[in-house]
Order: C-alpha cells, then structure tokens, then sequence
C-alpha cells in the first residue's frame, strides 16, 4: 500500500502553533525564528489547499479545518511516540547475543561476562558458539568476537596485542607438537590434533607437547601457572576483535558492554 507523503515538520510547526496561538511562542519551543514557522505555515496551507489560521488584531485563530484535523494530528504525533520508544526498546533490553568460538568464550569471555553480570543483575546473554562468520541478522546478534585480521565491513576493537606463543606443561614436557585447525604451520609432527586453541592448552597442560596459541587466549592458563611459555611471543596478523555492523555498535548495551570488556 502506497502512503500519502507527510508534511511531518510542517505538520509539527502546526501543532506547536495551534496550541500557543502565536508564531513567535512555537519558535521559542521549536528553538528556530517566527519567520520559519509563519514559512512552515504558509507552505503547509499551500499544500493542503485550505487556511490553517486567522490572523486578527488579537492574535492568531484557528480555522475550522485546523480544528476539525488537531485531535488527528495529535492522536498521531503519541503513536509516533509509541512506536520510537517501542523501536529504542531492543537496546534498552537486558538481553545480549553474543556470538564467538567455544575456546576464547570459556578461556576470556566468560569470566569477563560473569564480572559485568555481577554488577547488572538485570542482564542476560545468550552465547552463540560459532568459529565461522554470521550474518548478524539471520542469527539476531549484537556482537562476536572473532579471531580474524580487522574489523572489515564491520565496526570492531582489537582485544590485546596480535601474537601467538608457545606453551608446555608448568613442568615442562616433550617438544612434540599439538595441533589445531587455526594454529600456524610448524615444523615437526603433531602428536595430537585437537578441535581448537582451548582444547591444544589442555593438551599442553596435561603434558602432551607444546601448543602454539594466541596469547589472549592463554593469558589465564599462565598467570595461572597451569602452563608455562617457551621463547618469545611470535607477532601474527591474526588477533581477537569484537566486532558488530554499526547499528548494533551504536546500541547503548554494545556499547557498555565494549566498555566493560576493555576495561
């Protein structure tokens, strides 16, 4: 169904005019001049074909046709209302879907989540186990985390620095290699291949070999003493982002949870 084209502005420079009954009063509550209104005015009357106020020695009148319309408009203008509010709900929701791989959601996001939860006893998350990317409106997402390059199409932030190292048991254990679909090529056999990066640090752990990991993800596990580095911490092009298509970014909750991630 076609729909007539509005006059919005023109249509609420009349209802601001009609209810104080003079041009210069709407101005003030409009914050522009009394000419624009009586502009407003004029061209809305040229529209619609009909005189929208007398102007007599004493002020301004209103037409039967403005009369027979203001209920309408103003019944209208409180749908408007409604509706605005009805769509600003969704970010003022307490509910958050956050889509990310299973390994860094149990070795950083939860924990990080569980400590913003603490404090706003009111939200509630539901975690998307996906590796892949989604399309953020099929899956009704707010945010992912992803292991990735940059933020591409989407808007994001870089969680820590972009490296990979190389971790064995805190007592150490044999230089075979554990293996993972996102760990970099190396150089010797793997003595185990595994499902992702949290699973080649409990290999690690349990004395299998040495698991090369992006260093977010293992932070814990060493500050932990659970594993322990071997040499330095390799630069990589790949690092953790959180990462969202600008209409999600810009939701308060995003944000405040961006925020509180980061912190």
């Amino acid at each position: 169904m076609k729909r007539t084209h509005l006059p919005l502005n023109g249509l609420r420079v009349l209802d601001a005019a009609a209810r104080h009954l003079s041009f210069t009063r709407a101005a003030d509550e409009l914050a522009v001049t009394p000419a624009a209104v009586g502009q407003q005015i004029r061209a809305l009357e040229d529209l619609l074909g009909v005189v929208l106020f007398r102007r007599t020695p004493k002020g301004l009148e209103l037409t039967p046709e403005t009369e027979a319309g203001l209920d309408a408009l103003r019944a209208g203008f409180l749908e408007f209302e409604d509706a605005v509010r009805a769509m600003q709900a969704g970010q003022a929701s307490s509910a958050l879907t956050i889509a990310a791989p299973r390994d860094i959601t149990a070795k950083w996001l939860q924990p990080r989540l569980a400590a913003y939860a603490a404090h706003q006893p009111d939200l509630t998350f539901q975690l998307i186990a996906a590796d892949e990317a989604l399309d953020f409106t099929e899956a009704n997402l707010d945010l992912a985390l992803r292991l990735i390059d940059a933020a591409g199409e989407h808007e994001g932030v870089k969680l820590g620095e972009a490296a990979f190292v190389t971790v064995e048991a805190a007592q150490g254990g044999p230089e075979q290699r554990i293996d993972w679909p996102g760990c970099p090529a190396g150089d010797k056999p793997a003595i185990i291949r595994v499902a992702d990066g949290g699973l080649a640090i409990e290999a690690a752990a349990n004395g299998f070999g040495r698991a090369r990991v992006p260093l977010l993800l293992v932070q814990a596990d060493l500050a932990a003493g659970r594993v322990r580095q071997v040499g330095e911490a390799m630069p990589s092009l790949l690092s953790y982002w959180l990462i969202a298509p600008l209409p999600q970014w810009r939701q308060k909750k995003v944000k405040a949870l961006v925020e509180a991630l980061l912190a």
